[in-house]
């Protein structure tokens, strides 16, 4: 007997570390946070903005000048836009010059009732098992709130957690899922339930400000539903899981925060302000959240090399002059099979590549979204992602890298694993088998494209010139 206790006495506090252990690990991995699936908008084709129809939009403009019409074609132009993204409601009632309060409300009512619906029915999940609700809506702050009206309508139960963010622009919805990400580390078992979308109704531009008009040329309508869990019992049946998320914010910049704002012209009508240092504050919070998410997910070999090659070329630049031909350039490559980037507009996607160092096929889905959908605002990164899984891209143990940029300024990337091959219909399915195209046309182009060879000086439009 007084060996069994004195075995007991010795076994207790390994057996004790033992359920700690134990506990951790459980916690562990009941703080993963998966993606059981998301739901694209796709609006109806009375909302498709042909290039004609944009050409109405714009002439009929009564606040342009020649010089102010001139250059919004030409940025339409320039855009890498086609013509099937969507515009909302009131711009085909010719009311844009005086959008209501309930325009936005019933733009934002229209996706979320369309991409709610087929999502939870897709899934099986009921409106009563979602723990937590986050809502992004940056341009439109309603009472009470979009998430509210969302509980409201699918009768959710009374103790949800809700979250309304506004004013995040278009890096919000990396924003949302960190807020489901820190949730999912303290509760086991929770369904989360993200909304992502931009309400360009009460905001769009009908002065003549370049600076605040070139917002109608790349914005469009758009959203993303999006169902998330923690349960480990569903990992199997997840899309991805989250391997990490960094989220960067230069807003003590003057020079970033004013970069890209809402705000009035001399005229007092309201619009979205895209500055000329925008592309500067962008790369500087690019090149931060880079530095951050780096040694997160690339080898260890990689990382090695570059600071071998960094340290080079100081040598290299303290006995030359020009600092020698050796430029230190990190291969994300190594730990990231697909790169899934925000369609600001085709100069960031291009940077992006540039920076990255990424060929045209990483470069591929984003360019296309951007042609058939527009930017869509915070909800761009989910149809790009829906082009990869469309294109039957993704496939188990791939890695995709998100990046996404928002007024503020922010940088905001973050890493999915692909938890099972994927290739299921979406957004996407009437359109993928034309994408890429062997050329990509630019109606805008064909229609306007005599335009950049006009005289600013010289430049004319006549009264009766009527859109071809």
């Amino acid at each position: 007997m007084d060996v069994l206790f004195k075995l007991l006495y010795y076994c207790l506090p390994f057996l004790y570390i033992f359920l700690i252990l134990l506990k951790i690990i459980d916690q562990k991995r009941h703080q993963s946070c998966y993606i059981l699936d998301y739901e694209c908008y796709k609006p109806t084709d009375d909302r498709m903005l042909g290039t004609r129809f944009c050409g109405e939009v714009i002439r009929r403009n009564k606040n342009l000048g020649l010089l102010e019409y001139k250059f919004l074609l030409k940025a339409t132009v320039s855009s890498g836009i086609g013509e099937q993204t969507y515009a909302p409601r009131m711009v085909f009632h010719n009311r844009e010059e005086c959008p209501t309060y309930h325009d936005g409300i019933e733009e934002m009512e229209e996706f979320f009732h369309d991409s709610i619906d087929k999502l939870l029915k897709r899934t099986g999940i009921s409106p009563s098992e979602i723990d937590v609700l986050v809502v992004n809506i940056s341009m439109l702050a309603v009472i009470p709130s979009l998430s509210s009206r969302i509980v409201n309508h699918y009768k959710m139960r009374n103790n949800i957690k809700t979250y309304n963010l506004t004013g995040m622009g278009c890096s919000a919805s990396l924003i949302s899922i960190n807020i489901v990400q820190n949730i999912f580390k303290t509760q086991k078992n929770l369904y989360a339930l993200v909304i992502t979308s931009e309400s360009l109704s009460p905001n769009w531009y009908a002065g003549n400000d370049r600076s605040m008009i070139l917002a109608n040329c790349l914005f469009r309508s758009g959203g993303c539903a999006i169902l998330l869990t923690n349960k480990v019992a569903l990992k199997d049946k997840a899309m991805f899981k989250l391997k990490c998320l960094v989220r960067t914010h230069h807003g003590a910049s003057d020079e970033a925060y004013n970069c890209c704002i809402q705000k009035e012209d001399d005229e007092g009508r309201v619009g979205f302000h895209l500055g000329k240092t925008l592309p500067k504050a962008a790369t500087r919070a690019f090149v931060d959240n880079l530095k951050e998410i780096a040694p997160k997910i690339l080898p260890i070999r990689e990382l090695l090399r570059f600071i071998i090659v960094s340290f080079i070329r100081k040598r290299v630049k303290s006995c030359t002059k020009d600092g020698g031909s050796i430029r230190p350039v990190i291969n994300f490559k190594r730990g990231v099979d697909h790169f899934c980037i925000h369609t600001g507009g085709k100069a960031v996607i291009d940077g992006i590549g540039q920076s990255l160092n990424l060929s045209e096929y990483d470069l591929e889905p984003a360019r296309m979204t951007l042609h058939r959908f527009g930017n869509t605002s915070a909800s761009s990164l989910w149809y790009v992602l829906g082009y990869m899984e469309a294109k039957k891209r993704l496939k188990k143990g791939d890695r995709v890298f998100m990046i996404s940029f928002g007024a503020g300024f922010k940088c905001n990337s973050c890493l999915w694993e692909v938890v099972r091959d994927l290739g299921d219909e979406n957004a996407w399915k009437d359109c993928i088998d034309s994408y890429p195209p062997k050329t990509l046309s630019n109606p805008f182009l064909e229609k306007y494209g005599w335009l950049q060879d006009e005289d600013p000086d010289t430049f004319y439009v006549p009264d009766d010139y009527v859109i071809p």
